[in-house]
């Protein structure tokens, strides 16, 4: 059985946290705002989007401040995953290659998905153009497309490492 944990037990965060408390404060209210916005009149499955891209953009802020601009400590960014601040899960897919612009776990499930594929926002928008009008050729017409899908997991329009 695990241990009680109790706020004696809890450690104080490491040296650099008052810098970003502020921020991480605002994602906080942010989220909060997100959780308790009345759903009216959207679709089942908009109601988590703005949750999806609040956490996406908390993530991404602890991610940049460890990885990109090197601001914060690794014991601090350890303090962060462990405290629940930012997705470890996300930011691991992040450092891979091809998953740098990744916006939600979900999108790269392949066993929620009814053919055993990735999410539409995974898919290049150059892939996902295509000619309307015109002759069988190609020649001619206008291209359409691309540009209005978005992703029904978190309302992401494209997450693809080519975009």
């Amino acid at each position: 059985m695990p241990a009680v944990r109790s706020a004696k037990n809890k450690k104080p965060p490491p040296e650099g946290f008052d810098d970003i408390e502020d921020t991480l404060l605002s994602y906080s209210n942010k989220m909060r705002d997100a959780q308790n916005a009345p759903t009216d009149g959207l679709k089942k499955h908009e109601t988590l989007w703005p949750i999806f891209q609040i956490s996406h953009a908390r993530s991404r802020y602890i991610y940049d401040l460890y990885y990109t601009r090197e601001a914060i400590s690794k014991q601090l960014y350890d303090w962060l995953l462990k405290n629940g601040y930012a997705d470890g899960n996300l930011i691991a897919k992040w450092k891979k290659q091809g998953y740098e612009k990744l916006c939600c776990l979900r999108c790269v499930q392949t066993k929620e998905t009814n053919f055993g594929g990735s999410c539409i926002c995974r898919v290049p928008k150059a892939s996902l153009r295509r000619k309307e009008g015109g002759d069988e050729d190609g020649g001619g017409g206008k291209e359409v497309g691309g540009g209005g899908v978005q992703c029904v997991n978190c309302g992401c329009r494209g997450c693809a490492s080519t975009d």
